[in-house]
């Protein structure tokens, strides 16, 4: 058994205990909740940097490591900061836990070397595409929220989950902010990337499928808010935006990583 497989099972574990804090008998932001929930962020924290250490990794295993770990650090930050972030617990964590195990089958796919762009640009870059991602994939955990509760009011059944669940406007009101944070660190990061592409090739734009889909989401989610704030759009049509946006996310940012990393290597 290889390091690389000890440390990324170690990661696992530390994740394993939070997918199951929203079905406790006595759930609460009590100590328990805050430990497990510091060792499913220091888990996957610590082998994110030390997969990175020295130089940034491009491996796909990488990316979802360290997605992986900003995304639950964003969100220990909310389940502190908000009253009722925490509820999204019991959807966020086992989400966390099936990502961590495809980045384990993962590890060992090959990886492409960094641009030409200068290191400090490609690092902002990097840095402003990660937060976006975890932003919008706590977002899209708390519109699913949304559609889950709202579906289970609408049929008057409500379920053992729904009841566990923040309320369809606790729900809303978590997910516009995001949106907003989300779409603010999304526009830095097409900029830095305009700046990186500009430093690798004298252009600041090149429609590959990458570029493509980051900015077809930039639209949803503008378009989404535009909508929200003008006319209060919400509920499911709004919750399936949102998980439109984040799919878009996801194929221009590890889907495509995915592609060439893996399928075509």
């Amino acid at each position: 058994m290889t390091d690389n497989l000890i440390f990324s099972l170690s990661a696992l574990v530390a994740l394993l205990p939070s997918a199951f804090l929203g079905w406790r008998r006595d759930r609460s932001r009590d100590g328990i909740y805050w430990v497990l929930l510091a060792v499913a962020v220091a888990g996957p924290l610590a082998w994110a940097m030390a997969q990175t250490s020295g130089s940034w990794r491009t491996g796909l295993s990488t990316t979802l490591w360290v997605t992986i770990a900003v995304t639950m650090a964003v969100f220990a930050v909310l389940a502190g900061a908000t009253r009722k972030a925490w509820q999204l617990t019991m959807l966020l964590a086992p989400y966390m836990l099936i990502v961590g195990i495809l980045a384990t089958i993962w590890q060992h796919a090959p990886e492409k070397p960094l641009g030409d762009a200068p290191a400090g640009w490609i690092g902002v870059h990097i840095a402003f595409s990660v937060m976006t991602y975890a932003l919008v994939t706590i977002g899209a955990i708390a519109a699913l929220g949304a559609f889950l509760q709202e579906r289970a009011l609408k049929a008057k059944k409500p379920t053992a989950m729904t009841r566990l669940l923040p309320s369809v406007a606790d729900c809303e009101i978590l997910l516009v902010r995001l949106l907003i944070a989300g779409e603010s660190v999304l526009a830095l990061g097409l900029a830095t990337g305009m700046a990186v592409q500009y430093g690798e090739t004298g252009r600041l734009l090149v429609f590959d499928h990458k570029t493509i889909l980051t900015v077809m989401a930039f639209a949803v989610i503008g378009g989404l808010l535009i909508a929200h704030f003008r006319s209060g759009m919400r509920g499911r049509k709004a919750a399936r935006l949102v998980l439109l946006a984040y799919l878009l996310l996801t194929l221009g940012y590890p889907g495509v990583k995915f592609v060439t990393d893996v399928l075509m290597s």
